[in-house]
């Protein structure tokens, strides 16, 4: 049963990227009318009177906040001081303006690596903070646990129903693929197409393969979290994930499958790994009502037909 009338007010965060603009086109599916969106230059989401002040004169019913600073291995590594300082302040200014504005209700979206690096497999959402950190990330996952608490305790405090779901690797339509910063399938993605571009003899690919990983199509998040606002859900913190892994060398051959490349793979073991394996326990969501649709081959055929128009774009 749908708890939020079609033209209630709703915030998307974080609109112009993966799990924003994702969140626009499930909405506008939906038939969702009365949508808030503001760019960086409208609100700074790092200053908290911009945000409190937007807030207040919006005043939606309903925020997702999709708003984050995100990167891949090399990038989290890289610039740790500003993928928790930004982090942070975006979460704390985001819960503490809506609560300041009288919003009720709010999903807020973390990540997996929010999980130890050795907890067991798959991963259920109570095994937070049970052990250390996968270290590459600490940081970014230090600042979205910190997000989970925050909402919780003014849930706590406040009486709102603002609720923490934890997304798997996520993939699709408006990604971001540079190389310096992207995550592993964007940049297999890039990687592959300029190699077949070149007519190269084989595609370097970081790692030993091993590691395991689950993938989400991001219009398959988007989908969830429309459902969790719609049926009303306020409990306790929720994995979104298909509850199924490959290994990355099994995602390197279906990238290079859907884009063309005809070449070898070559897997460069001096870089990082990361976590080896990371897999979600989805099953307090497929106890709710919902599953993932989108299989993993074809939604990276269209994750490369996107990836060909937004560079047409350029």
């Amino acid at each position: 049963m749908n708890s939020i009338d079609k033209q209630a007010r709703i915030f998307v965060a974080g609109h112009r990227g993966l799990v924003g603009s994702a969140l626009l086109r499930r909405l506008a599916r939906g038939g969702y009318t009365n949508i808030v969106t503001a760019t960086r230059q409208q609100v700074d989401l790092l200053d908290p009177h911009a945000v409190g002040a937007f807030l207040m004169r919006e005043r939606p019913e309903f925020i997702f906040g999709a708003a984050a600073k995100v990167g891949g291995i090399q990038a989290n590594n890289t610039f740790r001081g500003e993928f928790i300082y930004e982090n942070l302040m975006i979460e704390a200014n985001l819960v503490h303006g809506a609560h300041l504005a009288g919003v009720q209700r709010m999903l807020v979206l973390g990540s997996s690596c929010i999980y130890p690096r050795d907890c067991p497999q798959p991963i259920r959402e109570d095994y937070l903070l049970t052990g250390p950190l996968e270290q590459t990330n600490e940081p970014y996952a230090i600042a979205k646990i910190a997000g989970i608490k925050l909402a919780d305790a003014y849930n706590h405090q406040y009486g709102h129903r603002y609720v923490s779901v934890m997304p798997t690797n996520l993939y699709g339509p408006n990604d971001n693929y540079d190389l310096a910063n992207s995550h592993v399938l964007p940049a297999l993605i890039r990687k592959a197409h300029e190699a077949k571009l070149r007519g190269d003899a084989e595609l370097v690919v970081w790692g030993t393969g091993t590691p395991r990983r689950e993938f989400l199509h991001v219009d398959d998040l988007a989908d969830a979290c429309v459902f969790l606002m719609e049926s009303g859900y306020d409990g306790p913190l929720l994995n979104i994930g298909v509850g199924d892994d490959v290994t990355i060398a099994e995602l390197a051959r279906l990238v290079v499958a859907a884009v063309g490349f005809e070449g070898q793979l070559r897997f460069d073991t001096s870089k990082p790994d990361g976590t080896p394996r990371k897999l979600l326990d989805v099953s307090r969501l497929h106890a709710l009502g919902w599953r993932a649709s989108i299989p993993l081959d074809r939604g990276i055929a269209d994750t490369y037909r996107s990836f060909l128009t937004e560079q047409g774009r350029r």
